[in-house]
């Protein structure tokens, strides 16, 4: 069914972006079998805008609804996800065109855990879903606005419970330590450890 978000805002510099109110993706984290989490990442088909890229399950966000819904509506659209399985965390506006005519655009990822590494079922917008490694993320073809984002989204630390306020059961799940900088929480870690491929302060 189309909502009314389907369409087009042209920016200043005449580039097309998807979504007349906006649009959303999700971020969802799962647990691998060693505790360290995975993201579920679209592989966007051939025939569809920047097609052939990997991103996040997402797209045009309607006028009456929030960013979390569209986002937990579209993973259900183009992943098979049922909403009950999604736990939001967090929401981050990763960008934000001004368009022609005095509108705007802006693509908000939202941060979500899953409890495990679901069963997807892709729809025609997919060639795969798959749940990827933190650290694997960059060694794939991403689409330029997820590939300019990702840095500022992935985890940057492994916490223990007693770490974090929010570090608590269920384990283990996203935190968002301080705003827009995330970590994940997990029983089985040594306090401060870096995430993969993290660089550890001083």
């Amino acid at each position: 069914m189309r909502g009314d978000g389907d369409g087009w805002v042209v920016s200043d510099a005449g580039t097309p972006y998807w979504g007349r109110h906006g649009a959303a993706g999700l971020l969802l984290r799962a647990p691998r079998p060693d505790g360290t989490p995975a993201v579920l990442l679209q592989h966007r088909a051939p025939w569809s805008h920047q097609g052939g890229t990997w991103a996040l399950p997402g797209g045009a966000r309607d006028s009456h609804e929030t960013a979390e819904e569209a986002a937990v509506r579209e993973a259900h659209e183009e992943a098979g996800l049922a909403a009950e399985h999604v736990r939001v965390r967090a929401k981050v506006v990763t960008a934000e065109i001004s368009g022609a005519g005095g509108s705007s655009w802006t693509y908000t990822t939202v941060v979500a855990d899953a409890p495990a590494l679901l069963d997807t079922v892709p729809n025609r917008e997919s060639s795969e879903l798959r749940w990827v490694g933190e650290d694997e993320v960059v060694e794939l073809p991403l689409h330029p606005g997820f590939a300019a984002s990702w840095e500022s989204l992935r985890i940057t630390s492994l916490l223990s419970p007693d770490e974090h306020d929010d570090c608590g059961q269920p384990l283990p799940h996203t935190v968002e330590i301080t705003r827009g900088v995330f970590a994940w929480c997990r029983a089985d870690v040594s306090p401060r450890r870096p995430a993969p491929n993290a660089t550890a302060g001083p």
